[in-house]
């Protein structure tokens, strides 16, 4: 295909992505498992040509952004107060996975050596970080849920890679080294760790000095694939390097970055983040189609695979409740023999945990990854297909269905503090600073105005911790008149700029102007607003 029609392709694929995204919205189903059935559709229509991926193309460019994104956002003290309930998830279940999967395989395709159906028990176990935020950033989970899932997200496909590496090497030679396994999970994780974390340091040290918005931003979006890269070159864990890297960038921006920049950063990285999921899931659609060439064509899957495949998809999906269940069982036994630190989660909290398996773009490159000689290869890959299609579909599209039903509870104690007592020490300390500044050195008053407006704002703060809803009715009319006043004078703007009596510089300065004071209002209202 020559550089243009390829151009043209991707161009349209992206409009495509943009109108299921759309129709996604509008059916109330998740975009991922739109994007996912009708890049498969497309795939078949006469006249595309084929998509080829190469899968380690696919985890470079798509990987790292979409963990940096996941990772800069965690609830990092959550993360930390979880972290052995997300290694559970993230390494304990990933392995038992596998295994599980492995047996089975075995069992339904005798002639397919054990190291290669431990190999496809790799690629299948762990859940994916795309998938999962795809899903998990439209619905409302209790505080401990969300940490759990969105941690082992973005931990577990280091895992699977590392297993996967292993049972392939044993397929092909036929040899399989324990402790050299052990050792090498061990240097791939503290390694990426420490890798990630020099990389972000490195980054922040540069960033400090740049003094421009723009090139601020563009270093923030080469740290996710500066970090990746390196924790590859120095074989460690990219993606740990990766979360390593987003997670201590997230902690510390709050203090190193301008807020004009994260106001600017935050648009380009949504725009940024949009565009390669719905680009990464439409690719893996159009990719079946190859996929399905190789093995005969449907009938030929439905003929001979059907069997074995369905067999597989139904043990990835039970096999995590029997180890979401299973470990529940054992922090029962914990507590109820005097451990205070075990802490189950309880049924309900257990079944959706269990549920949010969703496999997607890891899967699909390490499947993409096999060796032509790996025995049953093309088995291997249809299964991936099949896991991602139904784990995506079937049970992201009705995640929010099982909340609605198994109706969790949030066990998790909240931060001490509200939304409203926090902005109310804001504007205590915003007062203190005015009242310690508002006096010159004589005693005399010289901002008066500064002084009535932070204490106005210290009361009206005040009287909405004591009392929210009492408070909103009072004041949302005075919000509502002061966005018909920004409009108003956003139109008149205008209007002076189309009658040439403003220039363009004027416009956009005033312009900005206008659009942060009317933010700042809609947050004070309380509207949602698209992170």
């Amino acid at each position: 295909m020559q550089p243009v029609a390829t151009f043209e392709l991707i161009l349209a694929l992206l409009a495509a992505a943009m109108a299921l995204h759309w129709l996604a919205a509008r059916a109330r189903l998740p975009p991922s498992a739109m994007l996912l059935v009708g890049g498969g559709a497309l795939a078949f229509v006469p006249g595309l040509p084929a998509i080829t991926l190469d899968p380690e193309l696919i985890l470079v460019v798509f990987l790292p952004p979409l963990l940096m994104d996941g990772a800069y956002y965690t609830a990092f003290g959550r993360f930390r107060r979880h972290l052995p309930g997300i290694l559970s998830l993230a390494v304990g279940a990933v392995i038992f996975t596998t295994l599980i999967v492995g047996v089975v395989t075995h069992w339904l395709v005798p002639q397919l050596p054990w190291a290669a159906c431990f190999a496809l028990g790799a690629i299948v176990s762990p859940p994916d970080a795309i998938a999962a935020r795809a899903v998990l950033q439209r619905v409302t989970l209790p505080r401990r849920l969300r940490a759990l899932l969105e941690g082992e997200s973005l931990l577990n496909d280091a895992t699977g890679l590392v297993l996967f590496g292993f049972a392939v090497a044993a397929t092909l030679t036929g040899a399989f080294d324990a402790g050299a396994a052990v050792v090498s999970f061990a240097f791939l994780a503290f390694g990426g760790a420490a890798v990630g974390g020099m990389v972000a340091f490195g980054f922040m040290f540069v960033m400090k000095r740049l003094g421009d918005g723009t090139l601020f931003v563009a270093s923030a979006t080469l740290l996710c694939w500066a970090a990746y890269l390196a924790g590859e070159a120095l074989h460690a864990s990219g993606v740990i390097a990766t979360v390593t890297a987003g997670i201590v960038f997230g902690w510390h921006q709050h203090v190193m970055m301008p807020a004009s920049v994260r106001l600017q950063g935050g648009a380009f990285w949504r725009t940024l983040v949009f565009t390669l999921e719905a680009l990464v899931f439409i690719l893996m659609g159009l990719s079946m189609r190859q996929a399905l060439g190789r093995v005969g064509g449907i009938n030929e899957v439905l003929t001979t695979l059907a069997a074995p495949v369905l067999g597989v998809v139904v043990v990835v999906i039970v096999v995590r409740f029997v180890w979401v269940f299973g470990s529940e069982a054992i922090l029962s036994a914990l507590r109820a023999f005097g451990a205070p630190a075990a802490m189950p989660l309880g049924w309900r909290q257990a079944s959706i945990v269990g549920w949010t398996g969703m496999r997607g773009v890891v899967t699909l490159a390490i499947a993409l990854t096999l060796p032509e000689a790996m025995p049953g290869r093309d088995f291997m890959l249809i299964t991936a297909f099949a896991v991602i299609l139904v784990t995506v579909v079937v049970q992201g599209s009705s995640l929010a269905t099982v909340i609605r039903l198994v109706r969790p509870v949030d066990a998790d104690p909240p931060a001490p503090m509200s939304l409203a007592a926090a902005e109310a020490a804001v504007a205590r300390a915003k007062l203190a600073a005015a009242e310690r500044d508002a006096y010159s050195t004589d005693g005399q008053l010289i901002h008066p105005q500064l002084l009535e407006t932070y204490t106005a704002r210290a009361r009206a703060t005040e009287r909405f911790a004591n009392d929210a809803d009492a408070f909103m009715d009072d004041i949302r009319p005075h919000f509502d008149l002061m966005l018909v006043a920004i409009a108003d004078g956003r139109s008149e703007l205008i209007r002076l700029h189309r009658d040439g009596q403003i220039e363009d510089e004027v416009l956009h300065d005033l312009e900005r102007d206008l659009d942060i004071e009317e933010m700042s209002i809609v947050f004070q209202r309380g509207d949602a607003v698209t992170r």
